[in-house]
């Protein structure tokens, strides 16, 4: 009895286990808070990140830009670059226009079809804008440093 016992338990384990497993990741339009509050990984890369004074001053160029960011919640260099971006938004206090978080799925879709639209091949992607006009992108991961990467646009 107490074998059968122990096999059942064994097998619901296995089997929660690798239903969680073969979930799909989250995709969609998600806020900062939620993903920070969500996703450990996020929240502990933002925790860990120290903008430099340089980098908070230099990122007051995004100042009424619209900032749109493509992202995985499974993918590494997501979990790296969004917290960043997002601290640095934070600490700086810079008034940009509007923030889209837009997660998608291993496919690199999401349900309203913005990264198709935005032409995404690798996350996490951060397009710049300024009246639907695009102004720089960082894909995967800085050239230079995401502030000077995101930044690196001529003001009109």
């Amino acid at each position: 009895m107490l074998k059968n016992l122990l096999m059942l338990c064994t097998l619901v384990c296995l089997s929660w286990s690798a239903s969680a497993s073969d979930e799909a990741p989250f995709s969609g339009d998600i806020s900062a808070s939620t993903l920070l509050a969500d996703y450990n990984k996020f929240s502990q890369e933002y925790e860990r990140f120290t903008a430099t004074s340089d980098e908070l001053e230099l990122i007051q160029k995004l100042a009424g830009k619209d900032i749109l960011v493509l992202f995985g919640t499974w993918c590494h260099d997501s979990q790296r670059e969004v917290p960043r971006l997002l601290k640095l938004l934070e600490k700086s206090k810079v008034a940009v226009n509007s923030l889209q978080l837009i997660a998608v799925g291993y496919n690199k879709k999401d349900p309203a079809g913005v990264a198709s639209a935005h032409e995404l091949k690798y996350t996490a992607t951060m397009i710049v804008m300024q009246e639907g006009k695009e102004l720089s992108r960082v894909v995967e991961k800085p050239k230079s440093s995401l502030v000077i990467d995101l930044t690196n646009f001529d003001e009109e």
